[in-house]
């Protein structure tokens, strides 16, 4: 399932973010970019740590990535080139939903700094940081949306969905979006 917006195609899969042969994909971090278990332990576990060690070293420089701000590290041994480690907001904690939107935002602006015609995003915030997945399908897809009518070098933005449920989700999100218009 997918839509053309100006130049960039935005497509919905269900499978493996590890799997993506995209320029780079998103990993859905904590804040010290330990990558220990969930989809950010899956991405060093098939990359290799040369991810964790390079994330370890970003943070030294810079200190600790904010909620809704992103930092970027090679893909390792995985096809993508880069990851993309976005943190996004645990419920709870306040402002969700605009963090969600600022962390979307981070990952998509990261992926244009880096001249990336290609990135990969699984449901941000979704696992262990309990955001609903159908609440993160109208954010995550509505803010791609809006970036990608503007102008980006972005040429294909996937959401790679582990699972049924949440890939159903971002399905039924997504058709809503597209009859919008």
């Amino acid at each position: 399932m997918e839509m053309r917006i100006n130049k960039t195609v935005i497509r919905i899969v269900q499978g493996d973010i590890t799997e993506m042969r995209t320029d780079a994909i998103v990993n859905a971090a904590n804040s010290m970019l330990k990558h220990g278990g969930g989809v950010a332990g899956a991405i060093v576990r098939k990359g290799g740590t040369i991810i964790q060690e390079e994330s370890d070293t970003w943070v030294l420089a810079r200190g600790e990535v904010e909620v809704g701000s992103s930092a970027i590290t090679s893909g390792g041994n995985l096809a993508a080139r880069y990851v993309i480690h976005t943190v996004g907001p645990r419920m709870g904690e306040g402002y969700e939903d605009a963090k969600l939107k600022r962390a979307t935002l981070s990952a998509l602006k990261m992926a244009d700094k880096h001249n990336l015609k290609s990135i990969a995003f699984p449901a941000i915030s979704t696992g262990i940081f309990r955001y609903p997945v159908d609440r993160c399908a109208e954010i995550m897809l509505s803010t791609t949306r809006e970036y990608v009518e503007d102008n980006t070098g972005i040429e294909l933005v996937i959401f790679c969905l582990y699972g049924k449920e949440p890939f159903e989700i971002f399905k039924k999100s997504f058709k809503e979006i597209v009859k919008r218009g």
